[in-house]
């Protein structure tokens, strides 16, 4: 299970073992659209009293990050169909042949079929849920590629940056570019969650989980480039998907890989981790309907 409100394969199904990696293609044009980033020395973490000491976002401390590069926004739909039909990668959500779907997502047949997750009950275990069909049989994504892709795990993000010659960044990489440039606010904009009235990002309005009002424009997954980038230029760094990151979230926990950003199922009332020193972990065998990736690399 994650620490936050993703559950994860390993407790529900056995373990498998992915298709040995095919030999490398030439890298697509994601990794020549990376943003170059220049490094420094940064206050990474934070000690606000609305963090969650127990993921490790604290203490403040200063990090240095040579210089890299990240994509501006999350992997979409669209990129990732292009890596499959490539190199033919099967998702573990297809492999497992089920994934983790919010249930006021599914439709009424779906759903009843679908058992709810006993620790989470508003996530559903959907038998056919993948990256293709989001919310199981029936849905597609069509209309979404150029939304984050969901229903991929870790160890799929890693076999699309091998294709893509990127990688995954590390945490501190991750916060750096999140922060767009700003010493330690909460969020990539500022300290103030709607600046006059604005949505910056997309999370959860309304009562978790019964309502999302959806008064930022979206419920589930907005566009990659939906509201405005941060200084650095890249998009969604808060909200939207869960972003894997490169390492382990606890590092004597060989099992777990950290997750930043939060998602759009994120409220304040349960899980405020769209702030961005928030951390989340799950098994790098698991996939949910809010996990996605961005990429990134070192410099050209």
């Amino acid at each position: 299970m994650s620490t936050c409100c993703t559950p994860g394969h390993a407790a529900h199904a056995p373990v498998t073992t992915l298709a040995p990696p095919r030999p490398p293609l030439p890298p697509s044009r994601v990794a020549r659209q990376l943003l170059s980033l220049p490094g420094g020395r940064f206050l990474m973490g934070t000690d606000d009293p609305e963090g969650f000491p127990a993921d490790a976002e604290g203490p403040v401390r200063e990090v240095a990050v040579e210089p890299f590069r990240i994509a501006a926004t999350a992997v979409t739909n669209a990129q990732f169909a292009t890596f499959v039909k490539a190199t033919g990668h099967v998702t573990e959500a297809e492999r497992f042949g089920f994934s983790f779907t919010f249930g006021a997502f599914l439709s009424g047949p779906v759903a009843a079929i679908s058992p709810p997750v006993a620790a989470v009950p508003w996530w559903r275990a959907v038998d056919g849920a993948s990256w293709r069909r989001p919310e199981g049989p029936g849905s597609h994504v069509s209309d979404r590629q150029n939304h984050p892709v969901v229903h991929v795990s870790w160890n799929d993000a890693q076999a699309y940056c091998a294709w893509s010659g990127t990688r995954l960044p590390t945490e501190a990489e991750w916060e750096y570019a999140a922060r767009g440039g700003l010493e330690q606010r909460r969020y990539p904009w500022g300290d103030e969650l709607t600046p006059g009235g604005r949505h910056m990002c997309n999370i959860w309005q309304g009562e978790f989980p019964d309502l999302d009002t959806a008064a930022d424009g979206y419920a589930g997954t907005a566009p990659v480039k939906s509201f405005r980038p941060n200084g650095f230029g890249l998009y969604n760094t808060v909200g939207n998907v869960w972003e894997w990151c490169a390492g382990r979230f606890a590092p004597d926990d060989e099992s777990s890989r950290a997750m930043r950003g939060g998602s759009y199922l994120c409220h304040d009332s349960y899980c405020n981790r769209y702030r961005v020193a928030a951390r989340s972990s799950n098994t790098a065998d698991s996939s949910t309907g809010n996990i996605g990736f961005r990429v990134a690399g070192d410099p050209a």
